[in-house]
């Protein structure tokens, strides 16, 4: 009987100690932009207004997370509603054949204190591709006004355009061929 009890307690601990937790970026407080520069000399910003991103995780500190983003490439939005089309068009994004962009991580490294290097999967118009992204764990709190667990992050990371065969027509002199990518987002533990 007490072989029993201990096999059960050392389970019960096992599954407590090891509880992974699964946490949502909150679209109210959550922005997935990108920017680019122009005839090499302005930048060009925009967003996604579509997106979801969850990470999956059992340390408190994320160091064990796994991260998922898709987004609704259609949601694109530069403030000007000629490039957007444009931009959703056959000749960039091809949305209507290409409706999402997904990242799922393979991988993280601690490089500092609450800093780390995502290592995953990006598909985006029909290519998949290894990408890292830089992710800056910002804390977590109880938030003041929902009181629910909730962790602030920052990622960022460059990706060419060449890569996804995006505007191909457009050469880089026009629209550089480097993205920047950017996510500020906070989550909230599920």
């Amino acid at each position: 009987m007490k072989k029993i009890v201990t096999i059960i307690t050392t389970l019960f601990l096992c599954t407590f100690l090891f509880a992974q937790t699964t946490w949502k970026a909150d679209p109210m407080h959550s922005k997935l932009t990108f920017s680019t520069v122009h005839n090499g000399i302005s930048d060009i910003s925009g967003l996604f207004k579509i997106f979801d991103i969850t990470a999956i995780t059992s340390k408190t500190d994320f160091s064990d997370a796994v991260f998922e983003l898709s987004t609704t490439v259609a949601s694109i939005n530069t403030e000007v509603e000629m490039r957007d089309n444009h931009l959703r068009s056959d000749e960039f994004f091809d949305v209507e054949k290409y409706p999402k962009m997904t990242f799922k991580s393979t991988s993280i490294q601690k490089t500092e204190k609450d800093k780390y290097e995502l290592t995953g999967q990006l598909t985006l118009h029909g290519i998949t591709k290894p990408v890292t992204i830089t992710m800056w764990y910002r804390g977590t709190i109880e938030n003041p006004q929902s009181k629910a667990p909730t962790a602030g992050f920052k990622f960022s990371t460059v990706i060419k355009r060449s890569d996804f065969n995006i505007g191909p027509k457009f050469p880089a002199p026009m629209i550089s061929d480097e993205v920047k990518i950017k996510a500020d987002s906070e989550f909230i533990k599920q």
